[in-house]
Parts: C-alpha cells; sequence; structure tokens
C-alpha cells in the first residue's frame, strides 16, 4: 500500500501539492492524471525518493522494489536484449555469485533463488517484451546505439517492465509508441499482477488497464474508483453537487446577513441578530467550483473550395534512396470530405507516406495528380525541435501576414489560442502544449485543404485533446491522422489505411479489429508460458458497438446542424437590414401625406417581416441548442 500523507511541495515558489493525501492500495493499478503543469511527473519523483519534500510524508511498504523508466535512453555498444536483462539486477548478481567460488550451501541458496525469480526464462521473457514493443527477434543483437533516441526509449521500457518491480511507476509511456505498442502495453499492464501508477492522457489506454484514478487538482489529490471514463463522470457529477449547495447556502447567508443588517439594532430583536451574526461566522463557506477551461484548437475553412478529387496516386512509389522504394503499388484518391486515420507499425512507412501527400517528398515512380492550388496543412513531432526558439508567435505571425498591420496579425494569432502576452513569448519559454499550438497555428494557417497531423497529442492532456477533436470535426477540409490515441482516432476518422508490407491501402475492419490482429501478432508463445500474470484469463475487451461509424454519422449530422444555423444567421441578418430600411422609411413624416399607399404597404410588410423574424430566431435558438447538445455528447462518447 502506498499513503501519501499531508504533503506539501513547492518549486521556485509555485506550490504544486499542498497538504494532499492519498492511498492506493497493494496490487492496484492507478492513473495519474490532471493538467499539464500540475505536478504529476513531481509527485512521481517524490515517489521515487528523488525529491524532498516540505511537510508530510509518503509510506511505502518495506523491501518493496520500485521501477520507473530511466529518463536517459541507453546508448552504447550493448546489445538491447543484454540492455534489458541487465536491468534485473538481482539476477546479473546471482549469476555473478554462481560463477565464483561457493560453499555447498551458498551454491544451493544461489540456484534456489535464480529458480525463484526466474533467471533461466529471463531471456526469453526479455525477448517477448521487446517484441511487444515492435523490436523483430533479428534486431535483439543490435547496439542500441545503433537506434533513434525514440526506439532507445522503448529499450528503457522494456528493461523496467522486465524487472517487473513491485511498485511500476510509469510516466507518458505512450509518447514513443506506436498505436501497436500502444495496444500492446495496455495488455500487458492490464496482467501485471503488481502495483501500477501511469501518468497518462490516453483516455482509452487508462480505460483499458487501471481500475482507478489518482487526480491530481489544485494541489490537492483525490482517489476515484474505476477507470477514466467513470471518473469523469463521478467528477462532473460532483461539481454539480458542490454548485448546488453552494448555491443554497449562498442563499442562506444572504437571508441571514439580511435579517442582520435589518435588526441588529432594534433593542427587540437585538438578541436573535446577534444569534445570526455567530451562525454565520460559524457557517463553512463551500468553495466555488473551479474547472480551468481549454481555449479550443482552430483550423480556417479552405478559402477556395476544389472539386474532387484532391489527390490522386496511381501506382506510385515513395522512399528515400533510388532503386529503395519504402512504399510501392499506391492507387489511392484523397477526397475533400475524407476523414482517414493510418495504421500501421513504426518503420512500416506511415510517416514517409504522410510527406508524399504533403509534397514533402517526392515519388519515385508513377504519378500523383494534385488539384490546382492545393494547399495541404503539415504537423509533425520533430517539427517542434525546428521551432525557432528566440522568435515569438506574433514574428512568425508578422512572417506570414507581411502586408497586414498588427491588429490583423494579432487577431490572427490570437484565434490560434495565443493571448497578447503569450504571442509575445519567446518559442523557447513556451510549454510542450503551447509549441504543439503554435505547430497547428503554422500548418492551418492559411486554411488548408488537406491537414496532416502526424502524432499531434503528445504534449496535449486530455481536455486539450478533446478540444482538438472539436476541432477537427469542425474543419471543412480533408483530414489525414496519424496517432496511438484511439480516441482521437476513432472519434475523428471514418476511414482506416493499413500500412503495411511495403503499401498504403484500404482497411476494412474497425480499431478493435486491428486490436486483436496487432496483439496476436505480438503474442509470441512464450508470453503465454512466462508473461506477468500468465495464470490469469484475460477477459475480452468491451465492443464499442462501431464507435468509429457513430462518429462518421455524428460528424454529418452536426455538420446539417451547423449549416442550419448558418441559414438561419443569414436569414436573420437580412431581415434586421430590412427592418431597418422600413423603420427608416416610415420615420418619415411626409410618407404618410405622400404616398399613402406605400406607407400601408411598408407597415404591413413590416408586420409581416416582424413575424417571420421571431419565427426565424426561434429556429436559430433550437438548432444551436440541438448543434450545442450534440457536440457534448460526441464529447462524452
Amino acid at each position: 500500500m502506498i499513503t501519501i500523507q499531508d504533503l506539501t511541495y513547492r518549486i521556485d515558489g509555485r506550490i504544486l501539492l499542498e497538504n494532499a493525501s492519498a492511498t492506493i492500495p497493494t496490487g492496484h493499478k492507478a492513473g495519474l492524471v490532471g493538467r499539464n503543469g500540475s505536478g504529476k511527473t513531481t509527485l512521481l519523483a517524490i515517489l521515487l525518493g528523488q525529491l524532498q519534500v516540505e511537510t508530510g510524508r509518503v509510506d511505502i511498504p518495506r523491501n518493496s522494489r520500485i521501477g520507473a523508466v530511466a529518463q536517459e535512453a541507453p546508448g552504447d555498444d550493448r546489445s538491447i536484449l543484454e540492455t534489458v536483462l541487465s536491468a534485473d539486477t538481482e539476477r546479473a548478481e546471482l549469476l555473478r555469485r554462481a560463477g565464483g567460488e561457493q560453499s555447498a550451501d551458498e551454491i544451493s541458496a544461489t540456484q534456489l533463488r535464480l529458480v525463484d525469480i526466474g533467471a533461466h526464462t529471463a531471456p526469453a521473457r526479455a525477448a517477448t517484451v521487446l517484441h511487444g514493443l515492435g523490436f523483430p527477434s533479428n534486431t535483439h543483437d543490435t547496439p542500441c546505439r545503433e537506434f533513434s533516441g525514440g526506439w532507445r526509449m522503448r529499450v528503457a521500457l522494456a528493461a523496467t517492465l522486465l524487472s517487473e518491480p513491485d511498485i511500476l511507476l510509469l510516466d507518458e509511456p505512450t509518447n514513443y509508441l506506436d498505436l501497436e505498442g500502444t495496444l500492446w502495453l495496455e495488455n500487458y499492464i492490464r496482467r501485471y499482477p503488481y502495483t501500477v501508477l501511469m501518468v497518462s492522457h490516453d483516455r482509452d489506454l487508462l480505460n483499458g488497464c487501471v481500475g482507478s484514478i489518482l487526480h491530481l487538482d489544485q494541489t490537492k489529490l483525490t482517489f476515484y474508483s474505476g477507470g477514466y471514463d467513470r471518473f469523469e463522470r463521478t467528477r462532473r457529477e460532483q461539481q454539480a453537487l458542490q454548485l448546488n449547495l453552494k448555491r443554497k447556502q449562498d442563499d442562506a447567508r444572504r437571508h441571514m446577513q439580511s435579517y442582520i443588517d435589518r435588526f441588529r439594532y432594534q433593542a427587540n430583536k437585538a438578541r436573535q441578530a446577534q444569534s445570526r451574526i455567530k451562525a454565520l461566522a460559524r457557517m463553512e463557506p463551500i468553495a466555488s467550483v473551479v474547472d480551468q477551461t481549454v481555449f479550443p484548437f482552430f483550423f480556417p475553412a479552405p478559402t477556395k473550395v476544389l472539386a474532387p478529387p484532391l489527390i490522386t496516386l496511381e501506382d506510385a512509389s515513395v522512399g528515400y534512396e533510388p532503386g529503395k522504394p519504402v512504399l510501392r503499388g499506391l492507387n489511392l484518391r484523397l477526397d475533400p470530405d475524407d476523414r482517414i486515420a493510418l495504421l500501421g507499425a513504426n518503420g512500416n512507412g506511415k510517416s514517409t507516406f504522410a510527406k508524399l501527400i504533403a509534397d514533402r517528398l517526392p515519388a519515385m515512380d508513377g504519378q500523383v495528380k494534385r488539384a490546382h492550388k492545393l494547399n495541404v496543412g503539415y504537423f509533425a513531432q520533430h517539427q517542434l525541435d525546428e521551432l525557432d526558439s528566440k522568435r515569438t508567435p506574433f514574428e512568425y505571425g508578422y512572417e506570414l501576414m507581411p502586408g497586414a498591420s498588427e491588429a490583423q496579425r494579432r487577431a490572427k494569432i490570437g484565434a490560434f489560442g495565443f493571448s497578447v502576452e503569450k504571442a509575445d513569448t519567446k518559442i523557447c519559454n513556451l510549454s510542450g502544449g503551447e509549441k504543439a499550438r503554435m505547430l497547428f497555428a503554422l500548418a492551418g494557417f492559411y486554411g488548408p485543404h488537406v491537414l496532416i497531423l502526424d502524432e499531434p497529442t503528445n504534449h496535449l492532456d486530455v481536455d486539450s485533446r478533446e478540444a482538438l477533436i472539436h476541432a477537427l470535426n469542425d474543419f471543412e477540409g480533408a483530414v489525414i491522422l496519424i496517432s496511438h490515441d484511439r480516441h482521437l482516432v476513432e472519434a475523428s476518422a471514418d476511414r482506416l489505411w493499413l500500412v503495411d508490407k511495403g503499401t498504403v491501402g484500404p482497411y476494412e475492419g474497425d480499431l478493435d479489429d486491428y486490436r486483436k490482429l496487432v496483439l496476436q501478432k505480438r503474442k509470441p508463445d512464450s508470453e503465454q508460458r512466462d508473461g506477468p500474470g500468465s495464470s490469469q484469463t484475460e477477459s475480452p475487451p468491451a465492443s464499442k458497438q462501431q464507435r468509429r461509424q457513430r462518429a462518421a454519422r455524428e460528424r454529418e449530422r452536426l455538420s446539417d446542424l451547423k449549416k442550419h444555423v448558418r441559414q438561419c444567421e443569414t436569414a436573420i441578418a437580412r431581415a434586421e437590414v430590412r427592418l431597418d430600411e422600413i423603420d427608416a422609411a416610415l420615420g418619415d413624416s411626409d410618407l404618410y401625406a405622400r404616398a399613402q399607399d406605400k406607407a400601408q404597404a411598408l407597415a404591413k410588410e413590416r408586420g409581416t417581416l416582424k413575424k417571420a423574424l421571431e419565427i426565424l430566431e426561434e429556429d436559430w435558438l433550437k438548432a444551436s441548442q440541438a448543434y450545442d447538445e450534440s457536440r457534448a455528447v460526441t464529447a462524452d462518447q
């Protein structure tokens, strides 16, 4: 059991934790959630003993082994298999002893302990973990230094998982994983037999593998039972109840204060007034509900509508070295209303295909036909490192709008979520989420016909991801999405393309079908025998009842409602203009003497127009409410 009691910690004068308390029962798998910057990573560091708190304490069972992913990825000459095996320090020490001189009793004790910890099956278990995280067996002897930073972090994650600590701490473990690796990790954690505390903003991952949520909000910790969806519902209900209680208390306080103000100086009522003064002082104020909102994302509509198809690929191939295409035989078409998610393991060519569509990589063979004046917006995580750290968002806007006034530039930058203060902040001083917002602004600045997003969520918290879903659903162009966040994929895409075996083609199943396919491919026989909790029976995942298809239908319904709202607004504006014209004409006192018939006709038209305007406004109100309610339902699904 992990007990956190009255913990207080501050950094640079800012309080992250204040008298925070919580208890995580032994064997529980909990998700640690909270807004970016709330202190989640700091809390993990405190649990690891890396930071000293001001007050309070953390109690962890004695002799419990705590494991976390190393912050620095391994990059030496050892093979990735050797690196993963070396994480089990007890095994390494026992094997060292077994190779030295020992007494008969010591040899017996050493060999028994090696059997107890499954030392002889460790290489097979390590291979299983590496395979699940996307390393084929023919790469297990490859030195770590030959892999990129992202793949090295996977090796670090594999090493931590193999060591099977009593308390496993994970901080955004999917940031370096593709969708396939995320699905495997969810399955692994669900079967993990010990305590897990995991920081994540992936709501599907939290729903799939944890049984409780530890919420860090406004320097306090609150423990909730159930997955993320249940936590969100429970918290909303509690906020509504708290808001209702506060409203009732405020009414009671006003009533008592009114009595005090009226009678405190009247002799016959002074005693009762004093009694109410004491009662009012004893009344503990109920805190207001403070729920920070996320500034919405915004992708402008294309400035000019293009006829389909936007892009056509005919027997195209693409790659980086002449004669060595990464993808070949591409015969695909992209239309203005397409919402496509690319599936496939990292290294299969998803980003290569995205660069081909974005015209950042030329085709080697075949044809790529693009609509005239096609504008493509492109977002990729590596672009974060390409931002000029010494520039500000406003300076980027100045470059993109050279002929505009300062007010126009600030209005444009502000539409993407940058206030005056943030617009003048250097990129190096922005948070990861704000830098990602800057890339979204650059990708959508000119109203693209096609928006390509390659892993857009790594620096976004749950609420920001929801805001991104709304922005994509409101966007009027085509979308190509690469993401390990299933909730984002299911809520934003209505078609799946699979990048596999050197080509790209439509995938006819849904994400549940794909999940089963991935787990089947990444489950060697050894995992059945030696994986953690292998004696447990895995229950099948709950059906999402074609959530992807429902999301597509809901987007179409939202689009129709939005169009109807705009039509009502246009009609109301025209009616109001005409009413102003009629009122101006009827305001001429000579009109009745000069043209009585015209005055009567105008008066009659005004009456008819006034009734029509009332009907239009009522229709607009109903359509707006229906649109808002549909968006709220979509967000809850």
